[in-house]
């Protein structure tokens, strides 16, 4: 039952921006921000000791949620991915100050013996990530603040998502490519 509830809960925030458009369109008020709240609140006590680095955006999701319906405030749901963005770019830029840097340390996951000389690269490429994150911050305002549910939904549920796929993607591939010629 565990496993079950940490999918669920895992696909419904990586889905959020799915979930908001579709609840806003065809629940009752309040609803969705109801059953965002609960699975926020369902992946926060799920994953206690894995959740450390995400505790923040998770309990201002469940702020923003339990507020939205509280306060019947559909819009509040709009500012959780600004809060995933700025929470990504705080852990990815901490690393940046106190070293290792984030992909140094993802990398590492994978091939614990990485050449020394690959720690400069892999600090551009996690100041890049943070670049991404800013980026994709100011555009999740934006669309929060400026747009119609739909652009908020196409670029929240589907850019933003493709963007951070492409630079993954293509970091990774460049990456194996690079320490392969650095061997």
């Amino acid at each position: 039952m565990r496993m079950l509830l940490q999918v669920i809960s895992t696909l419904a925030i990586m889905g959020y921006p799915l979930a908001v458009y579709f609840g806003l369109q065809y629940l009752p008020n309040g609803v969705i921000a109801l059953l965002l709240c609960g699975l926020l609140i369902t992946r926060l006590t799920l994953n206690k000791q894995q959740v450390k680095s995400m505790l923040l955006p998770l309990l201002v999701g469940i702020g923003l949620t339990g507020a939205s319906f509280v306060a019947k405030q559909h819009d509040w749901l709009l500012f959780y991915p600004v809060v995933i963005n700025i929470s990504m770019l705080g852990l990815f830029a901490h690393s940046l100050i106190y070293g290792p840097s984030m992909i140094e340390r993802l990398a590492k996951l994978k091939q614990p013996d990485l050449p020394a000389e690959a720690t400069p690269y892999l600090i551009k490429v996690t100041q890049l990530w943070c670049v991404l994150f800013i980026f994709n911050g100011t555009i999740a305002l934006y669309t929060a603040l400026e747009t119609s549910i739909e652009t908020w939904t196409l670029y929240n549920g589907l850019i933003a998502y493709l963007l951070i796929g492409c630079l993954l993607g293509g970091e990774w591939l460049y990456r194996t490519l690079w320490l392969k010629k650095h061997e």
